[in-house]
């Protein structure tokens, strides 16, 4: 039986800077970061720069609470596929986790659950944490197919999977109607939508790995709604986008509860 209300996990802070910042800007934003979160010993921190971004920020970090993360990998470890990234080249850029089908990437460059699948499955072969995203669209919400959009999105994400190649996984909940347009889940909607993740879990992969994998939840978090949303049992952290960009703004997140 799950027992969500007991929280062990350790809470992650995790910034999705997107398609922003040149490498000088990321370096300088990466560097004022570390500085106001220095202190910093309870929470994990992970800001996801750009591609070109990712070494110079990587020694900005080095050391420090904040590690370094990508926003998209590739499923091939080499070969002739212009313009992709393998897991290999992104732990030799100093990265320890990827984030893996984010709505953007399904919703513009044709992410599935399978290829989604596929790279998470490469992300575990080279030690990177997997960052998985799913969530439901305004559409979907509005039909009360929630729950089956998520269904299909963790059956087929993390099909012929076993628990020991999932002890890193992440799961990221991004209300996809609620990325960007500062819309925000209530705390309740969150909390329904973390166990339940739990619980789908649970019943693919043992209750070990369901009490022990984070959750986290993206859309639109901001200073004033973290702490109300890490009072929620199921909710282990954020993924954050727009806010993470600016240090002060993120700083705040990361200390905000």
């Amino acid at each position: 039986m799950l027992r969500s209300n007991m929280k062990r996990r350790k809470p992650l802070i995790a910034g999705n800077w997107k398609m922003f910042k040149t490498c000088q800007e990321a370096v300088e934003t990466a560097q004022h970061l570390v500085k106001l979160i220095a202190d910093n010993t309870t929470i994990d921190v992970m800001i996801a720069p750009t591609f070109t971004s990712l070494m110079p920020v990587s020694d900005v970090v080095k050391g420090t609470c904040v590690a370094l993360g990508a926003q998209n990998l590739f499923w091939e470890p080499e070969g002739a596929y212009t313009g992709e990234i393998s897991s290999a080249m992104l732990v030799s850029a100093g990265c320890s986790y990827v984030i893996i089908g984010h709505s953007e990437r399904r919703q513009y460059f044709g992410e599935t659950d399978i290829t989604v699948n596929k790279k998470i499955k490469a992300a575990i072969k080279d030690n990177l944490t997997p960052i998985v995203c799913v969530g439901e669209s305004e559409k979907e919400r509005e039909s009360n197919h929630t729950f089956s959009v998520l269904d299909k999105q963790i059956a087929k994400g993390l099909e012929d999977l076993i628990p020991s190649d999932l002890e890193t996984l992440i799961i990221a909940y991004e209300p996809v109607w609620a990325i960007g347009t500062g819309k925000t889940a209530t705390n309740e909607q969150a909390q329904a939508v973390h166990q339940y993740l739990r619980s789908l879990i649970e019943k693919k992969f043992g209750n070990n790995l369901a009490n022990s994998v984070s959750i986290l939840y993206g859309g639109s978090v901001k200073p004033d709604n973290i702490k109300e949303l890490m009072l929620m049992p199921d909710v282990d952290g954020a993924l954050v986008g727009g806010a993470s960009l600016n240090a002060e703004t993120f700083s705040k997140i990361v200390l905000g509860f």
